[in-house]
């Protein structure tokens, strides 16, 4: 009789689009083993609802290995900010008391596990980028303290199962430049503060190096190579996702830990996009036991029309069959909602902000993985393509979990 209460609840919360790995964790051991234990379940196909800020706006079809592939697995977006939306960041206000319900459940349905939240952070001088990147990192550490209940910080290997059994939003501090480091010290500093990741440069120069739209690639300065050195040191992981080709190239030569491009895509295929990464820094890359997130960013995909996911999933294939499944996993580089979904000031602000090259097109997103279940889609799709289960999960996150084990492990 147990068990079939047990059966009836979970295959009901499944048609509702209710059931979540995290209403696994809260309902025990127990009941997960009569649910796996309960005949009659494996329906090939389930629908899960995808909700905007609670509404329910649509049901999407996904098999069910995608669906226990996905709420089975650590799922890790390496580029994902909280919200790039700043009207909803203001809702929230800085001790997130205007996180709701609806917004808690739209994270949680996600799937996504961890998130890293770095941005672009900067200033007019390093004094004036170090100010701007104590404020970001202190307040999404005054976010994760006054809302416990919802988000918990990711600061060493073994939060990765943490904020998975506590069914929380992992949150991983990265910041998407360097500049804040005026001497090595800060990096100690930085750290200190729970800063995990830390990319070189943005998409300009800095004292450190140079970024991808810089007229000139001079490569890694001596004072960057006392940064890298230092990041190695106190186990900070580095990343080059907008750093210029020569400089991305230096890095694999000076760290002595594994480089990361958390959040970038093959420019083979890009069409020769400069924020794009080539098969000559893929294989460098690859060399120190690193990982590539593929992002979802239309015109790092593909720079004509159409654009679509399976030309997303060619990224990932074409990293695969170059360095191997070992050096994949997901980079977004979008909040769960998208670019295209900004107020449309605030689209026109982001855009103004990049140089030409940038080469934007009337949609930043791609359809089928701008929303908030975009993991279902990308694990649905490397199902189309024949990927293993090993193999998926692995892109979903166990690779990322690897390699910053063993960055933060010294």
């Amino acid at each position: 009789m147990a068990r079939a209460r047990v059966h009836d609840r979970l295959h009901a919360a499944m048609t509702k689009s209710e059931f979540t790995r995290r209403d696994l964790v809260r309902m025990g051991a127990g009941a997960v083993a009569a649910f796996v234990a309960a005949p009659a379940i494996n329906l090939r196909r389930h629908p899960l609802s995808v909700r905007i800020q609670g509404q329910e706006v649509g049901r999407t079809e996904y098999s069910a290995r995608c669906i226990d592939l996905v709420t089975g697995s650590l799922v890790i977006d390496m580029l994902a900010p909280l919200t790039i939306n700043n009207e909803m960041q203001a809702r929230w206000g800085p001790d997130g008391r205007g996180f709701t319900e609806a917004d808690h459940i739209e994270f949680r349905d996600s799937e996504i596990d961890v998130f890293h939240i770095a941005v672009g952070v900067g200033g007019r001088n390093a004094h004036d980028a170090k100010d701007n990147a104590l404020r970001f990192v202190s307040t999404h550490n005054g976010l994760i303290a006054n809302r416990p209940d919802v988000f918990m910080r990711v600061d060493e290997a073994e939060d990765f199962d943490r904020v998975r059994e506590a069914a929380k939003v992992g949150v991983l501090i990265g910041v998407q430049n360097s500049e804040h480091f005026e001497t090595p010290d800060d990096v100690d500093l930085f750290h200190g503060l729970g800063q995990r990741v830390s990319q070189l440069t943005y998409n300009a120069r800095n004292r450190i190096g140079n970024g991808s739209t810089e007229r000139v690639d001079g490569g890694i300065s001596d004072f960057g190579v006392s940064i890298v050195e230092r990041m190695n040191r106190v186990g900070m992981a580095v990343d080059v996702s907008h750093s210029g080709d020569r400089t991305t190239l230096d890095a694999c030569d000076i760290s002595s830990r594994p480089v990361l491009f958390t959040h970038s895509n093959s420019r083979v295929l890009s069409g020769g996009h400069p924020r794009t990464k080539t098969d000559e820094a893929i294989r460098a890359m690859a060399a120190t036991g690193g990982v590539m997130g593929i992002t979802g960013v239309r015109m790092f995909v593909r720079d004509r029309e159409p654009t679509t996911v399976q030309h997303f999933l060619g990224h990932v294939d074409h990293v695969r069959d170059l360095v191997g499944i070992e050096h994949l996993g997901i980079g977004s580089d979008v909040d769960l909602h998208g670019y295209d979904d900004l107020p449309e000031a605030q689209n026109a602000a982001l855009r103004a902000n990049y140089k030409g090259s940038y080469a934007f097109r009337a949609k930043i997103d791609i359809e089928g993985i701008d929303h908030p279940k975009r993991m279902f889609d990308v694990a649905e799709g490397l199902i189309g393509r024949g990927y293993t289960d090993g193999h998926i999960r692995g892109i979903l996150g166990e690779n990322f979990r690897r390699v910053l084990s063993e960055i933060w492990g010294g």
